[in-house]
């Protein structure tokens, strides 16, 4: 069989040598295309198994998993400028995998292409759009935590940055035709800072999943018991929650056992096939406690405290004019200002450009926009 890497015409790195040559090739480089692939849809740890560079001819495929230390790798990408599409995504995985941090300027082919109000921003589109070549979708959902990687695998990695840069530069001149250079450079600065914060969601609350607010207390006790199961199941396994019970069954468990606990896996939710065994008796417990648990223990229902209403006619008119622009620039709505940044300017009615900020919170390319006819508005 031909090496992968040759199928997939790029350069596999997997050997500490390898990788020390591909670090120096890239010194001279002005901007690194990068991408990552990771195995978030397979294991419960996950982690960035791939990282595929591109810079002039350069295109290349670096492997973590081989043990090799990436160091001097991780300090170069770190002050090079870096090209990305949907960056936030990525960066999240390279600083939870490896600690790093983007020092130099980032700049994010989606977002460029949402502010050039292209309806279709995906990367398969784009480089359809620009250079009429369809790339394959086939790996998507592969296990890159897995070796050998195929060559098809390694084609469609390869594939994620080879037209980055080319594109990269075509987006730049339309964003500089139209005036949005800036607007741009603000948005990947803003999504750089959002990509280097830890999650702020208390580890405690992660039960709350979508849904549960429409459980009663005692529900809520079955649904915390029958969550943490499924939490130490997934650690166990290394496998994603959802391979375990999907949330919905999780909630319609719930509320099954809370009405009968011992009934709940005759009329409950079908279990997949891999619940059984020790699996499956370690669920029964889990529920079993619960049923047990003192109802001075159960956990209750978060009040939300809703901010005062904004005023329907003040937020309808904003809407109006927040499309109206938006249609001007040829930007979906949502792009110039999300509906909640709307909802709180009717609320708060702000008087400066910082204060139309925090309502959102929006960038000041965002405000600078809206401020004219907000303030129009909220003058009548």
């Amino acid at each position: 069989m031909n090496d992968p890497a040759e199928a997939a015409n790029s350069l596999y790195i997997n050997t500490h040598s390898g990788l020390l040559d591909l670090v120096t090739r890239l010194e001279e480089a002005p901007e690194i295309a990068l991408d990552t692939e990771a195995d978030s849809l397979h294991h419960y740890f996950e982690k960035v198994c791939l990282i595929q560079l591109a810079a002039g001819a350069e295109n290349a495929i670096v492997d973590p998993l081989c043990g090799m230390d990436l160091s001097g790798l991780l300090a170069l990408l770190a002050g090079k400028p870096l090209i990305l599409h949907g960056a936030d995504y990525d960066l999240r995985m390279m600083r939870m995998t490896f600690g790093f941090l983007a020092d130099g300027e980032v700049f994010d082919t989606m977002l460029a292409a949402r502010l050039l109000g292209y309806e279709e921003f995906g990367l398969a589109a784009l480089v359809e759009r620009f250079f009429r070549v369809r790339l394959s979708k086939g790996g998507q959902k592969s296990d890159w935590s897995r070796r050998p990687l195929s060559e098809a695998q390694l084609r469609y990695a390869g594939d994620d940055t080879r037209y980055l840069l080319p594109l990269a530069a075509r987006l730049r001149e339309d964003l500089e035709r139209l005036g949005r250079t800036e607007w741009h450079r603000e948005a990947c600065a803003s999504m750089v800072v959002q990509a280097s914060k830890e999650s702020e969601k208390d580890q405690n609350e992660r039960w709350r999943i979508k849904g549960s607010f429409q459980l009663t207390p005692q529900q809520l006790n079955f649904l915390h018991a029958l969550f943490q199961w499924r939490d130490l199941e997934a650690r166990g396994a290394d496998r994603p929650p959802f391979h375990i019970l999907g949330n919905q069954q999780l909630l319609d468990l719930a509320a099954l056992a809370a009405s009968d606990p011992e009934g709940a896996f005759r009329a409950g939710p079908k279990l997949p096939r891999n619940c059984k065994g020790r699996r499956l008796q370690a669920l029964k417990k889990a529920v079993r406690e619960a049923s047990e648990r003192p109802e001075s223990e159960w956990p209750q229902n978060k009040r939300r405290e809703r901010p005062p209403s904004a005023p329907s006619g003040l937020l309808k008119a904003l809407r109006a004019e927040c499309d109206r622009l938006a249609e001007e620039l040829g930007i979906a709505s949502s792009t110039l200002a999300p509906r909640p940044a709307l909802v709180n300017i009717a609320r708060i009615k702000p008087v400066t450009l910082e204060g139309v900020m925090e309502c959102g919170p929006l960038m000041g390319w965002q405000a600078r926009l809206l401020v004219p006819g907000m303030r129009k508005l909220l003058k009548k």
